[in-house]
């Protein structure tokens, strides 16, 4: 495989741009093990805080794969990779203190194997947040990743965890934060907002190395059976649909932000032609999650193989593809003008006349 997939982060290099992002599955060390085995170029352990309610949630958690007609799937490695997701989830169970202890356990593997493996907190209050930030980089920790795009913080006990959309908001955490630590950190912010590339210039603009964008949303799905929503409440949701968003706003941020700017995509990646578009689309990296804790540990291997095939089929590197799409993007002004093809796109009985 040599070197063609590999991609730099600001000043930490990655051996290929897929990551396994931060799930159930990788709660346990068994599955932190299986996705570095799988091959990928980071991992980014199940995201913590000090909230206990955030802790709770997870005992609260409901998952559900849906089908076209919003028909619920068996959940498994059987499922489908154009199901929709709906989940309801929490932080990891482990007392932070434990949490840290499972990753040096693990990043001796992680090394070994060139694997970045990445700690995740989730911002609940900002002075907690700075003094396990701190605590993660004095344990040796290569990268941090700082979460502030939870989908679920409107719904979640107060404090629990944190969907911050202003941008001012933003820097304010990152800057307390990167100020107290001296290795990268790598932000991850919401998609519930018409502002991506604000809160990201924010991020970077406070000493964020990247961001991660863009979380999930939240959505509703009332069951005609039940009369009551899917999972009872709204939820996260996300699937393979939300590919043309995340590529939308990678392309908005690497436009706002510059082009010398790494950004890491999420939210929508089922496979490796996946993490090739959001590649293409200005990603130097991409994170996949749903897919993996359905279909199994083989989703990250598969991308690896598939983005390796795909890069030597166009002769390209996957850093010397990152961002051709975005960069060849034009505005609406700028097509072609055409002979009515919109006619072609309506009811034959509105095409008369």
């Amino acid at each position: 495989m040599g070197d063609r997939l590999a991609v730099w982060i600001g000043d930490t290099a990655l051996k290929n741009p897929v990551i396994a992002a931060p799930g159930e599955h990788l709660i346990p060390d068994s599955g932190l093990r299986a996705a570095i085995a799988a091959g990928a170029g980071a991992v980014v352990m199940k995201s913590t805080n000090e909230s206990a309610a955030a802790k709770r949630q997870l005992l609260q958690a409901e998952y559900a794969a849906l089908g076209p007609e919003w028909q619920r799937l068996p959940w498994g490695e059987d499922t489908p990779a154009s199901a929709t997701v709906l989940t309801r989830s929490g932080l990891h169970p482990l007392a932070f203190e434990t949490w840290l202890d499972q990753g040096l356990r693990l990043l001796p593997e992680a090394r070994a194997a060139d694997c970045l493996l990445v700690p995740s907190l989730i911002l609940a209050g900002l002075p907690q947040a700075v003094a396990q930030a701190r605590a993660v980089a004095e344990a040796g920790f290569p990268v941090l990743e700082l979460n502030i795009g939870t989908p679920y913080a409107s719904l979640a006990q107060k404090g629990a965890v944190s969907t911050e959309l202003d941008p001012a908001r933003v820097a304010e955490i990152v800057r307390a934060v990167t100020e107290a630590v001296t290795i990268p950190v790598w932000v991850k912010l919401s998609g519930q907002s018409e502002r991506v590339p604000a809160l990201a210039q924010a991020a970077v603009t406070a000493g964020a190395a990247t961001v991660v964008i863009a979380g999930r949303a939240l959505g509703m799905l009332p069951d005609l059976d039940t009369l009551a929503p899917v999972l009872g409440t709204s939820c996260g949701i996300g699937g393979g649909w939300n590919l043309p968003m995340t590529c939308h706003w990678l392309a908005e941020t690497r436009a706002a932000l510059g082009r010398d700017q790494p950004l890491i995509g999420i939210n929508g990646a089922t496979s490796g032609a996946d993490v090739a578009r959001m590649i293409l689309a200005g990603a130097s990296a991409v994170g996949m999650t749903s897919a993996v804790m359905m279909r199994g540990f083989g989703v990250l291997a598969e991308a690896v193989d598939t983005l390796e095939s795909w890069c030597a089929e166009k002769g390209l590197t996957a850093a010397q593809a990152i961002g051709r799409a975005a960069d060849a993007r034009r505005s609406f002004a700028e097509m072609p003008v055409l002979d009515e093809v919109w006619r072609n796109f309506i009811p034959p009985a509105a095409r008369a006349g």
